[in-house]
């Protein structure tokens, strides 16, 4: 069927329902009727003026019959141009930033890349602070994202394959490995859940999560997460994939293992007698924050005997009085800390400063000399408060695995909290992510990847990769950074 370039605007225009935002310009292109049409928002106006219009109207050699291919091959010097049969198609590269082209008598439409990319500077990420090391983060922008990496990765094993999700958003998704190291079935699962989700938008990378994830229904985190490009090229020189959505920089990986979130990037730019202690240091952290309340209510309620009696007898002299029972008390202090957490997170940022100075001191100060709770419930909610953000990717985790615990030592004291630390561990060795042993390199116990648990072996001796993670190279020149 042949175009008329005039009936083809008034085509696009009802197509997508009159919008203002819709531009279109008719030229004269050797007696031959052009129509332009493209959207003003995404569209690089100087771009298009430059490749597109100017060398349009300013064009005098001559013109053969076929104006569409003369147009095509001679005219448009923008660099990447696709040919279009359908309409429905070519409005589907106008919507991402494309500029379609309809030339009178013509079977085809053109379609140049004019997008305007708008995105804030690349920046160090605010999870990913490091003293030492690179400090550029992924930006929302996927083409800068592939930059990054590219950045980077100078090699023709780097593999980039980007694909469609979501009925209204259309948003792209990067898939990105090493194809010599990653595991094929890997990736093929992982290329297949993706291309299988049907929703209506994608609108971060965390929309993905809940259909990566093996274990639909699990509190536990499943797939990780990194903000900057020098840590997923460590991970995928792993074997893991990463997995780049348009819009987010938040940057997913698959495999994931447990003790990936014990691991930072400062650790690979620090002496590794430090890194040894550091890494104890979140595991105690961790330990803290999750058992510690649990663990004070029950020595409160059923233990209290075990103590040593100068302890013992400091928390009966401070805890006299209150009216509250143990039980009751901590989640008091959790509930006050929570809600003093959420005001802080959503209000301005100077007011929130000054907003947790004066909860933390203020309201917990004068709780306590209230008589509403004890000095060391304060300090035992507060800690384990403070030692969420060790690993702050695991918080929302910890937060409600505190809770349980919170209600099995008041119930059944430490020998609950004793069944419902083994249960926990018992369930963890159960998960299997992508071929990857959930709780890896301890469960089971992997000799090899010891080198990078708890003490950090010098880069030049780690010579493997983790057999932890599934990949098809198992010998490594050199090992990269590794956080999540």
């Amino acid at each position: 069927m042949k175009i008329n370039a005039n009936k083809i605007v008034e085509q696009v225009k009802q197509k997508l329902h009159q919008s203002s935002d819709i531009k279109s310009r008719l030229v004269q292109f050797f007696g031959c009727e052009v129509a332009i049409i493209y959207i003003a928002d995404i569209t690089d106006n100087l771009l298009m003026n430059n490749s597109l219009v100017y060398p349009m109207v300013s064009f005098s050699n001559e013109v053969s019959n076929n104006v569409y291919k003369e147009l095509k091959d001679k005219v448009l010097s923008n660099h990447e141009i696709n040919e279009y049969e359908k309409l429905d198609d070519a409005i589907d590269g106008m919507l991402k930033g494309m500029c379609l082209i309809a030339v009178s008598g013509a079977e085809k439409f053109l379609c140049c890349d004019m997008e305007k990319i708008t995105t804030r500077p690349v920046m160090e990420p605010p999870t990913s602070v490091v003293i030492k090391g690179p400090r550029e983060g992924f930006t929302e922008s996927i083409k800068y994202n592939f930059a990054l990496i590219r950045k980077r990765v100078k090699t023709d094993d780097l593999v980039i394959k980007t694909m469609e999700v979501g009925e209204l958003t259309k948003t792209q998704i990067g898939i990105v490995y090493f194809n010599s190291v990653a595991d094929k079935n890997v990736v093929k699962r992982i290329e297949n859940t993706i291309k299988n989700i049907k929703i209506d938008g994608v609108l971060d990378a965390h929309y993905l999560i809940s259909y990566l994830q093996r274990n639909k229904h699990s509190l536990f985190k499943q797939v990780g997460d990194v903000e900057k490009p020098d840590i997923l090229v460590g991970k995928m020189m792993e074997g893991r994939v990463g997995i780049i959505v348009d819009g987010s920089p938040i940057v997913l990986t698959l495999p994931f293992v447990l003790l990936e979130d014990l691991q930072n990037s400062d650790d690979y730019y620090s002496q590794p007698v430090r890194v040894v202690f550091v890494r104890i240091l979140r595991l105690i952290g961790v330990i803290f924050a999750v058992v510690l309340p649990g663990v004070y209510v029950s020595l409160e309620i059923y233990h209290y005997k075990i103590l040593p009696t100068e302890f013992l007898v400091t928390i009966m002299n401070t805890t006299q009085g209150i009216p509250f029972s143990p039980f009751v008390e901590i989640l008091f202090l959790i509930l006050l800390f929570e809600i003093l957490y959420e005001a802080n997170l959503r209000m301005p940022q100077y007011f929130g400063m000054a907003m947790s100075i004066v909860g933390a001191l203020i309201l917990g100060e004068t709780t306590v000399n209230a008589g509403l709770v004890s000095p060391p419930a304060v300090m035992i909610v507060a800690l384990s408060g403070i030692t969420f953000y060790i690993i702050p990717s695991q918080a929302a985790q910890f937060s409600v695995l505190r809770l349980i615990a919170i209600v099995i030592g008041a119930c059944l004291g430490l020998y609950g909290m004793l069944i419902f630390c083994v249960f926990i561990l018992s369930y963890l060795s159960s998960f299997d992510s992508y071929k990857s042993a959930y709780l890896a390199p301890t469960a089971p116990y992997i000799d090899n990847d010891q080198q990078d648990l708890f003490v950090r072996a010098n880069i030049k001796e780690m010579k493997k990769r983790p057999k932890s993670i599934a990949n098809n190279r198992k010998n490594a020149n050199r090992r990269s950074n590794n956080e999540d």
